[in-house]
């Protein structure tokens, strides 16, 4: 009997969190509906959970993943895991687009839509090889400590990590790899006291939000953005849990939907993939996928892997179709946006303003006026949310289909017999 209420107490236990986020999230959306755009006082409050998180990203990372590398003692491993992340990436984004194109043939997004254009600001001209260079370097070291410089910080961070492993023969018990681990599991628990404080925080976020934009956050793309929404919906319901079977089986989706919720708000909140990355690496960790695998691909996945913004690519793509009165069918036309869509998801999205060249690349492909850009970066702000949630989340998802490549079918058991070693020991 006591064991039955030992249980009780540790199931409840681990939801605790995930009830305390959710009360902290519906009263700031209470509090915003009663009090409109008075609750937007709030901000800051949750803009301190945002900076919070964005201060503690940077070495989070550096240290997690040159600690990682460092202690690597098979570099193919290495790139193993690399390969098989990027492969992923590409994978997943086409099934994305597979997924949208169906449900966006049967049902066209801007019919019966009439929209005013509005003003429109040309953009900056975009030279592609430099925007190249930008995204993978920064010409002084103390830039590559910003969270703009994502793609340079990770880049640095592996080498680093590699060039400590080259000087290094015997990682064992070396006190640099051991700082840099100790570093890395320090910032770790850092994340952990910021967590504390994230019921209040997003609870003001979304009181501001709500309070804010209210009933305007739809508008004139009504049709558009209230289909985008269950899109998404069902793509994290069916696409994730079949990736995550793939990647463990019916254990692999129950260990999956008892952690990822706390990502799944932080990113709906913060609309920021990085910011959500402090937490995906904490849920990597509960889940069972090694550090090795999480500290390479979360941070990389959080800069290069968006999954949502394929889907908002693609029903931009359609929008636009729909308006200028084109038919959004044939493989070609599918192929095309398939394509287009991908390189704006996979690539684009770690080159700075990458969002923004994403838009004009789909503009001026298909010949559309310039003016119909802000169009499509309306329905990117107004689905920017849900999309930022597919993107982080998804990040997590590819975590355990590589662990199965790299780690073996039976990752997941193992990670548990060794959990219960470590409590034991």
């Amino acid at each position: 009997m006591q064991t039955e209420k030992s249980k009780k107490r540790g199931a409840l236990g681990s939801y605790r969190f995930i009830i305390l986020l959710i009360v902290g999230i519906v009263t700031g959306c209470i509090i915003g509906l009663i009090f409109k755009e008075k609750a937007v006082v709030l901000k800051p409050f949750g803009e301190l959970f945002l900076n919070l998180m964005f201060t503690v990203v940077v070495p989070l990372v550096f240290f997690s993943l040159s600690s990682s590398i460092a202690k690597m003692t098979n570099m193919e491993r290495l790139g193993k895991i690399l390969k098989h992340s990027l492969i992923f990436f590409v994978i997943t984004g086409i099934i994305a687009s597979i997924f949208i194109i169906i449900i966006l043939t049967i049902f066209p997004p801007a019919q019966g839509i009439n929209i005013s254009l509005g003003e429109y600001e040309k953009p900056e001209e975009i030279n592609f090889l430099t925007q190249i260079v930008q995204a993978v370097s920064v010409n002084d070291f103390n830039l590559i400590l910003s969270k703009k410089a994502m793609l340079p910080l990770i880049i640095f961070s592996i080498a680093l990590g590699y060039c400590i492993r080259l000087v290094i023969k015997d990682s064992k018990d070396n006190p640099v790899i051991t700082f840099f681990d100790t570093m890395s599991e320090a910032f770790m628990k850092m994340i952990n006291l910021i967590m504390l404080y994230a019921p209040i925080g997003l609870g003001a976020y979304f009181a501001a939000l709500v309070g804010d934009y209210g009933t305007n956050l739809i508008g004139a793309y009504s049709r558009a953005i209230i289909m985008f929404f269950p899109i998404c919906i069902l793509y994290f319901l069916i696409g994730f849990t079949a990736y995550v079977y793939y990647a463990a089986g019916m254990e692999g989706v129950k260990v999956f939907y008892k952690n990822i919720f706390p990502a799944v708000v932080t990113s709906l909140a913060t609309q920021s993939s990085i910011a959500t990355l402090p937490t995906n690496l904490s849920i990597t960790k509960k889940i069972g996928v090694k550090d090795d695998i999480s500290s390479i691909i979360l941070p990389l996945g959080a800069t290069i892997h968006m999954d949502g913004t394929v889907l908002t690519s693609l029903m931009k793509i359609a929008f636009l179709f729909g308006i200028f009165g084109l038919d959004f069918k044939g493989i070609g036309v599918w192929t095309t946006a398939t394509l287009l869509s991908i390189l704006t998801g996979v690539v684009l999205s770690g080159i700075p303003s990458g969002g923004m060249m994403g838009d004009i690349m789909i503009v001026s492909f298909y010949g559309f006026n310039q003016e119909v850009l802000p169009i499509i970066v309306t329905i990117g702000l107004l689905t920017d949310a849900i999309a930022t949630m597919i993107n982080s989340t998804g990040d997590t998802v590819v975590c355990m289909m590589v662990s199965r490549t790299v780690d073996g079918k039976d990752w997941l058991e193992k990670a548990k017999l060794q959990k219960a070693v470590d409590v034991v020991e």
